[in-house]
C-alpha cells in the first residue's frame, strides 16, 4: 500500500480494521481445524503472501540488502515472534481449546504488552491508561462468562490454552520490539522480509507434518481459506499494524486487541447465525470505552 495513502488514514482506524481482520482468522482457523493442519495452514498462507507482495518486493531487495544484512539478526527474531512463533502456535491452540478460553486468553495481550513495555523500555504506565485497562478487562470477562460472573469458575485451561498464551507472549514481545526495527528499512520492505524469512523457517517444518503426520488437502475449502488468510490478516493486517504502532506505540495499539472478541462474536452472529444478548451489548459498550479512555492524552 502507497506510504503515503496510508499516512491519510487515522491510525486507530488502521488498529480497529486490523483487529477486525485477525477476528476473522480466529474463527476461520478453528472452524476448519479437523480440515486443514495447523503449520501447513501457516505456512500456506505466508507462501502465498510471498508470491502476492513478491512483484513489488524482489525489485527492491537489491536496493535494500545492505540494511537487511546489517540489521539480520533483529529481523529474524521480529519475524519468528509476529509471523513464525504467532502464527503457529495461534492454530496449533485452536486444534484444541474452545472459543471462550481463547477470548479469556486474548484479552491479557494489552496487559503483556504494558508490562514488557515497561520492563525492557521503562515506558510509563499512566492512571488513564491503568483505567482503561481495566473497563476493557471488565468488558471481556462480561462478554466470556455471559453475563454470569460466577461462570468463570468452571473455566479450564487445557494444551490449547497454552499454545494461545504462548503466541499472545510472542506476539507482545514482537510488538514492543518494533521499536528496534531499522528505521531505514521502510514498513513494506520489513514486512516483505520477515514473511520471506518466515516462510524459509516454516518450510522444513511443513514437510515433517506433511509428510509424517497430517497431509495438507488440496480442496475448494483450502483455496478459499487460504485466500482469506492471505490477504486480510495478513497482508493487509500486517502492514496497518506496523505502521499505527509507529504512530501510536506499542501500548496504545495493544489495547484494541480487546476488539477481537468484540468482532469474534459479531462475526458469528452475522455468519453463523448466533444470536445476540444484553450481556454482549454490555461487554462491548465496556470495551469501547476503554479504548476510549486509553487513547486519551493524560490529565
Amino acid at each position: 500500500m502507497n506510504k503515503h495513502l496510508l499516512s491519510r488514514i487515522p491510525p486507530h482506524l488502521l488498529l480497529v480494521l486490523t483487529t477486525l481482520f485477525w477476528a476473522g482468522n480466529l474463527v476461520l482457523g478453528r472452524a476448519v481445524h479437523e480440515d486443514i493442519p495447523p503449520v501447513g495452514l501457516a505456512f500456506w498462507r505466508w507462501l502465498v503472501v510471498l508470491m502476492l507482495i513478491s512483484p513489488w518486493y524482489l525489485p527492491q531487495l537489491s536496493r535494500d540488502w545492505p540494511v537487511i544484512k546489517r540489521s539480520w539478526k533483529i529481523l529474524v527474531v521480529l519475524s519468528f515472534l509476529g509471523i513464525f512463533n504467532f502464527t503457529c502456535f495461534t492454530y496449533v491452540g485452536l486444534q484444541y481449546t474452545m472459543a471462550v478460553n481463547a477470548i479469556l486468553s486474548l484479552s491479557v495481550i494489552p496487559v503483556v504488552i504494558v508490562a514488557l513495555s515497561r520492563l525492557l523500555f521503562k515506558d510509563a504506565i499512566t492512571l488513564m491508561q491503568t483505567a482503561g485497562i481495566a473497563v476493557s478487562l471488565l468488558g471481556i470477562l462480561i462478554i466470556v462468562s455471559r453475563g454470569d460472573p460466577l461462570a468463570l469458575l468452571s473455566l479450564s485451561f487445557n494444551r490449547g490454552d497454552l499454545w494461545i498464551m504462548g503466541a499472545i507472549c510472542s506476539w507482545s514481545l514482537y510488538s514492543v520490539l518494533l521499536k528496534k526495527r531499522p528505521d531505514d528499512l521502510n514498513g513494506f520492505m520489513f514486512f516483505g522480509t520477515t514473511v520471506l524469512i518466515s516462510v524459509m523457517a516454516l518450510l522444513p517444518v511443513y514437510l515433517v507434518e506433511h509428510l509424517f503426520f497430517r497431509e495438507m488437502p488440496h480442496t475448494l475449502l483450502t483455496g478459499i481459506s487460504i485466500s482469506y488468510l492471505a490477504a486480510f490478516p495478513s497482508i493487509l493486517s500486517y502492514i496497518f499494524w506496523n505502521h499505527a504502532v509507529s504512530k501510536v506505540g506499542p501500548n496504545t495499539a495493544g489495547y484494541f486487541i480487546h476488539l477481537i472478541p468484540v468482532f469474534g462474536i459479531l462475526l458469528s452472529v452475522l455468519l453463523l447465525g448466533e444470536a445476540i444478548h444484553t450481556f454482549h451489548l454490555a461487554g462491548i459498550a465496556c470495551v469501547f470505552s476503554g479504548i476510549c479512555l486509553t487513547t486519551k492524552r493524560s490529565m
